[in-house]
Formats: structure tokens, C-alpha cells, sequence
């Protein structure tokens, strides 16, 4: 098949880090996943994989797990997915679930702006967070930054109407420019009083990433916006 040259591959917003990988990590990919992964194979929706009508709260770009793990294990009654690209990451994150028996945490290996409209039914989510994304911080690397105008209106549609998009971030242009491009997607408002930053939230866990960010004296941006009602 010969190839359109005049369609240009998407942008992505992360690096793919193979070479990390351990045995145990390897081991728990392959034997784990049918245990604690999604496959795709059926469009998460009214609560799936978990009990029907289960709320699902979903964390893109869940790093170390920390995040994920910590409300999963202090919200038994919630469905919490995180999804992620990088491989070791998931291993590790797979033996953690499987050591502490979190039975409603699942992964998905891959990367969230391609598998978001094809996994997840429109109005399947109750909550998703995306803490601390790569900032990209040289500006001829901004446009791959994840958080965009088509990603916003991705993640959107998959909200149910009165749920919440929580991002948060250590860089202050990226928190400026996910405010502004929020004002773009008109079935998102921003909760915040001020119609840009809020507090952490308490239920929000502090993450790896914010610690190392608030030593080197950076200020963290908290994000929130509401899906419409109608």
C-alpha cells in the first residue's frame, strides 16, 4: 500500500523509554493484564469493567501509580483507570495493584489522545485527572504538549454531564495556556472563582512530580472545570 504523503503523522507528547524495562516488569505485563488491564475489546461504559453503574474516575499519564493508588485504595466503592504509554511504568504499577490486591484499579498501556475516542463511551466518566503532564518547556516543543484545543474536546465528550477534568501543572505558561484553550471548549467551565487557578483539593493526592517541582521552588497551578449539566 503506498502511503499518502500529504498525511502527517500526530504529534505525541511523550518519548517512549523501552529500554528500562526489568523481567518483573516484563513478567507482570504479560501475566497481569488480563487481571488488572483493559484490551479494548469492549468500550468502557456504564461502569465496565467494574459493576454496572459503578462511577469511573480515570487518570491519564499515572506515572508511578502513586496518584492512582492512593484513591483507589481510599474510594472502594469507584472504578479508577490509568493509562499510560510507557511500558516499565505499567509493569511496575501492575505489581504494585497485584501486591496490595486493588481490585478497582485497571491500566491501560498507550497513549491517551489516540485511545480516548475509541475506548471510552461519550458520558462514561465520573472524574479524569491529568497531574503534572510533560511541560515541554522550549517553545518549539510546546506544540507537543498534551494538553490541547482537540484533547480538551476529547476529554469532554467522555464526561458525564456535572463531571469533573482536574489538571495540574508546575509550569506557568502550560497553566496559562490550558485556562485560555478551556474557554474554547464550550461544554467545560472552569470552577474556579476567578475563572482560572483553585486550591489542591483534598482529595487530590500530591504527587512525585509536584514534590520535585515545589523544591526547585516552582508554584503549582490547579485546573478544575465542571461538565455542562445540559
Amino acid at each position: 500500500m503506498t502511503k499518502n504523503p500529504n498525511i502527517s503523522k500526530p504529534v505525541r507528547s511523550f518519548v517512549r523509554r523501552e529500554g528500562r524495562m526489568t523481567n518483573a516488569q516484563k513478567k507482570a505485563i504479560e501475566e497481569l493484564k488480563d487481571k488488572y488491564g483493559i484490551d479494548g475489546a469492549e468500550k468502557i461504559s456504564d461502569g465496565y469493567p467494574f459493576a454496572k453503574g459503578t462511577d469511573i474516575h480515570l487518570e491519564i499519564g499515572f506515572g508511578d501509580g502513586e496518584a492512582l493508588m492512593s484513591l483507589a485504595k481510599s474510594n472502594l466503592e469507584s472504578g479508577f483507570i490509568g493509562i499510560d504509554p510507557h511500558r516499565p511504568g505499567a509493569g511496575r504499577v501492575l505489581l504494585k495493584i497485584d501486591r496490595d490486591e486493588i481490585s478497582n484499579a485497571r491500566v491501560i498501556i498507550g497513549d491517551a489522545a489516540e485511545l480516548l475516542p475509541s475506548l471510552f463511551q461519550p458520558q462514561s466518566l465520573t472524574r479524569i485527572l491529568v497531574l503534572f503532564p510533560d511541560p515541554w518547556p522550549k517553545k518549539r516543543h510546546n506544540k507537543r504538549r498534551l494538553i490541547n484545543q482537540t484533547f480538551l474536546g476529547d476529554l469532554a465528550d467522555t464526561l458525564k454531564p456535572g463531571g469533573i477534568l482536574h489538571i495540574a501543572t508546575d509550569w506557568q505558561d502550560y497553566a496559562e495556556s490550558i485556562v485560555e484553550t478551556l474557554t474554547s471548549i464550550s461544554n467545560l467551565k472552569n470552577i474556579s472563582k476567578t475563572s482560572d487557578y483553585c486550591s489542591r483539593p483534598s482529595w487530590r493526592p500530591e504527587t512525585k512530580y509536584e514534590r520535585r517541582g515545589l523544591s526547585l521552588g516552582h508554584q503549582v497551578f490547579d485546573i478544575g472545570s465542571m461538565k455542562n449539566e445540559s
